[in-house]
């Protein structure tokens, strides 16, 4: 199977948290078409909290259907792109088993490194709601299905059904789970 992006996802409206923002914008969306990326993710995305989840270093999150298929398992429920909190929802590529790093090119342009692995946080546990929102950080990190965080190298537009090409992996990077 060709690696590819199965959607493309921006902020669909940032609501109410009871963090320390007060909001969050957790709640992305698949967008249609193509969608610009730019040094600070994909246009019309939204980092409600950019020490934690956004900025140059953490500019794109990737999410993999097959870690989403994984959880719907789990969790009995349809969990679409975006569910995660994710910008891109990949297909056909082990998006834990990248190292740091790593170069991807999707579409015509972009070009995309690895920079680190999500950290889980209550507001992600606050989204999942009811009787699994108790310890689901901690299940969410056991799990090692985390994804990892990209700082944008080329900008560039892409779309859904775009093809991920893994253009290097410098070797003796650590891997995306190291330490984790």
């Amino acid at each position: 199977m060709t690696a590819r992006i199965v959607a493309v996802c921006a902020v669909h409206a940032l609501i109410p948290d009871a963090g320390t923002i007060g909001v969050t914008a957790i709640d992305k969306r698949p967008l249609d078409g193509a969608v610009r990326v730019g040094p600070y993710g994909v246009r019309g995305d939204v980092q409600a909290n950019r020490k934690h989840h956004g900025g140059l270093e953490q500019a794109v999150y990737a999410y993999a259907q097959e870690d989403a298929e994984f959880w719907e398992s789990e969790l009995g429920r349809e969990l679409a792109p975006g569910w995660f909190g994710e910008n891109l929802r990949t297909e056909g590529i082990d998006v834990n088993a990248v190292v740091i790093g790593e170069r991807w090119r999707i579409g015509d342009t972009l070009e995309l490194e690895v920079t680190r692995h999500r950290n889980p946080c209550q507001t992600f546990a606050r989204r999942l709601g009811g009787p699994e929102a108790r310890g689901w950080v901690k299940r969410f990190a056991d799990e090692r299905r985390l994804g990892p965080y990209f700082r944008v190298v080329k900008s560039g537009a892409i779309s859904a059904g775009d093809e991920i090409v893994v253009l290097s992996r410098p070797a003796g990077a650590p891997g995306l789970l190291d330490g984790v």
